[in-house]
């Protein structure tokens, strides 16, 4: 079967757009503050649960999270993972302390790891939290990725992660497909093919949200420089070889002001977020929906001879 994402360019876009990212990933904060708040329910005297001792987040980029993450756990070990590792350097060179803290001095610096999250290189059950913003909407593979999220948390793990839904920028999708037969938006899962996901890979109780938020923008243009700056580009496989022509931009764009509202060009962007946790030990590991049975070597039954 095809790949349905260059992954070469995802790193391409993304090792470009570092020094840009900050000063335009407003929906990305916003994304990341949702998800950081509902990490308050592990502060729930009622669950017992000891603070994390590692922290792994995925797709961290220029490392925002992560500075929080380390704020809310000083003790524990944060993972910086990203694809790009420009935007693990850029990370680096904005981590001077922020005036917004007292320093602590129990507080580590997270550590960086440049990796893909396909092929996480981190020991299993080695981790409490698994936090990803915004980063999953880029895997093609969900269930692939989602039993290897399984195999690096600790039993009873907590995966918090926020991607993108179908209706993301459905109008500039439209706008293109009037003017030009190739793909210019990625697709993304909806609400119940995440849930399924979950499910499949073995992971309790989840539970899926699903907000929407709109952009304004004077022309298409300008949500376009936005997208590169933030390096979401074109990285479908089956995209154009050549860069789109002068004529199907224009068409494309005249076909975009359908939509213009008082304020601008709406690009609207729908937030699906998702919380659930890793089984208990010895629970069966997943695989296209069937279990597979896990049997610690201790448990198994040697015979010796003589």
């Amino acid at each position: 079967m095809s790949a349905l994402f260059d992954a070469r360019q995802v790193r391409r876009a993304f090792s470009r757009s570092a020094a840009s990212y900050d000063a335009v990933a407003q929906l990305q904060r916003l994304a990341e503050a949702r998800l950081i708040e509902s990490l308050d329910y592990l502060d729930d005297p009622a669950l017992a649960r000891k603070p994390p001792q590692r922290v792994l987040d995925l797709g961290s980029g220029t490392g925002h999270a992560s500075a929080l993450l380390q704020q809310r756990w000083p003790k524990a070990e944060i993972l910086s993972l990203d694809l790009a590792l420009p935007m693990l350097r850029q990370a680096r060179a904005a981590s001077k302390p922020s005036p917004r803290w007292l320093p602590n001095p129990f507080a580590r610096a997270p550590v960086q790891v440049c990796a893909d999250a396909r092929q996480l290189p981190l020991a299993g059950g080695s981790v409490d939290v698994l936090f990803s913003n915004l980063c999953l909407q880029w895997v093609e593979d969900l269930d692939g990725v989602l039993n290897g999220f399984r195999r690096v948390l600790k039993p009873q793990g907590l995966l918090l992660f926020s991607t993108f839904g179908p209706e993301t920028l459905w109008e500039l999708r439209g706008a293109f497909a009037q003017a030009d037969a190739a793909p210019h938006v990625s697709p993304f899962v909806d609400t119940a093919g995440i849930g399924d996901a979950l499910v499949n890979a073995g992971f309790f109780q989840p539970v899926v949200d699903r907000d929407e938020e709109i952009t304004v923008y004077p022309d298409m243009p300008a949500l376009m420089h936005e997208l590169r700056a933030l390096g979401a580009t074109n990285a479908l496989a089956g995209r154009r070889a050549t860069l789109t022509g002068r004529g199907r931009f224009a068409a494309a764009a005249a076909a975009y002001e359908a939509h213009r509202l008082d304020a601008g060009l709406p690009a609207t962007w729908e937030i699906i977020s998702a919380m659930a946790w890793a089984p208990e030990p010895g629970a069966p590991i997943r695989e296209g929906g069937a279990d597979l049975a896990a049997v610690p070597v201790s448990r198994i039954p040697i015979r010796r001879r003589g």
